[in-house]
């Protein structure tokens, strides 16, 4: 019986402690966060032309980071009660109860307070930026997506900022080269937030949000369509970029070629209306930024 204490109390806390990790991991979505400061990144540097520095880049990528944490807290207190309707939410720990609410807004606030700090150590844009992405990701589309199919285009802009973010870090300002890559961002957003909607559209229904067009008490059967349409939106862009732009033939290309292949994965969500139609379009949408962002940076 002694031993067994012994092994007991040497365990828990290491438990205990590994067990807080994951749970602060789950809080502020790595992976997404991950994501968004990759497209800060990628603006930053396509900015700079080549004359980016690698001690800039980090306390960007680190200011970021903080930010997204915060938002992904807050959204998480924000939603306990109908994250864990959801059986892809339901472990997470503010839902769980392993995390009081008030222990999540607390790191919430410290992390947006030295997020927006370190990014205005850049210019004021980039940390007026910063704080807008905040506000409208947590307090405008976390409660809209409970009431209008509205909250995908406005969760769109938040999902939009970082790119513009990493452009006003370089050049103090929002330059048409920082906006015309906000909108092929803003854009892309909408096929890859449907996809990820058809595939869980059970599970979003169950806990009252409303992410698609429904007809009918089904998924609108023109959400293909819907795809292809902001698919195209983005064809133009890119053609503006290059008319007016200095952007080069070859990243219009590529970008255009790209653009075309997400209309024609939306098409064939439009046509077959089934999960592994929508798997391909989602799979797909995970590429397509990291495509046009580089290809955008290397051309």
């Amino acid at each position: 019986m002694k031993n067994n204490h012994i092994y007991t109390a040497s365990v828990t806390p290491h438990r205990a402690f590994a067990g807080k990790i994951r749970d602060y991991v789950m809080l502020v979505k790595m992976r997404l966060s991950i994501v968004v400061v990759f497209s800060s990144l990628m603006g930053y540097f396509i900015a700079s032309g080549g004359d980016a520095t690698f001690a800039k880049g980090i306390l960007l990528a680190f200011g970021g980071l903080l930010v997204t944490f915060a938002a992904n807290a807050l959204n998480q207190v924000l939603e306990k009660d109908f994250d864990i309707l959801m059986t892809r939410t339901a472990d997470r720990p503010v839902a769980t109860g392993r995390m009081k609410s008030s222990e999540a807004v607390m790191f919430s606030g410290l992390a947006c307070l030295v997020g927006i700090s370190i990014l205005a150590l850049f210019n004021p844009v980039t940390a007026l930026l910063g704080m807008i992405s905040l506000i409208i990701y947590a307090f405008v589309y976390t409660p809209l997506k409970r009431y209008s199919t509205l909250a995908v285009a406005v969760g769109a802009i938040p999902g939009a900022l970082p790119v513009m973010i990493g452009f006003a870090a370089h050049d103090a300002t929002i330059t048409y080269m920082a906006l015309s890559i906000f909108i092929i961002q803003f854009l892309w957003q909408f096929p890859h937030f449907w996809s990820i909607g058809f595939l869980g559209f059970d599970d979003y229904n169950r806990a009252g949000y409303k992410l698609l067009p429904v007809r009918d008490e089904r998924i609108d059967r023109n959400l293909g369509l819907s795809s292809m349409f902001y698919a195209l939106l983005s064809l133009p862009v890119a053609v503006f970029m290059f008319m007016y732009l200095n952007v080069s033939f070859t990243s219009t290309i590529i970008v255009c070629i790209a653009g075309l292949i997400y209309m024609l994965f939306s098409y064939q969500l439009h046509k077959h209306f089934d999960r592994p139609s929508a798997m391909k379009l989602m799979f797909y949408s995970f590429l397509y930024l990291p495509i046009v962002l580089l290809t955008y940076l290397l051309f």
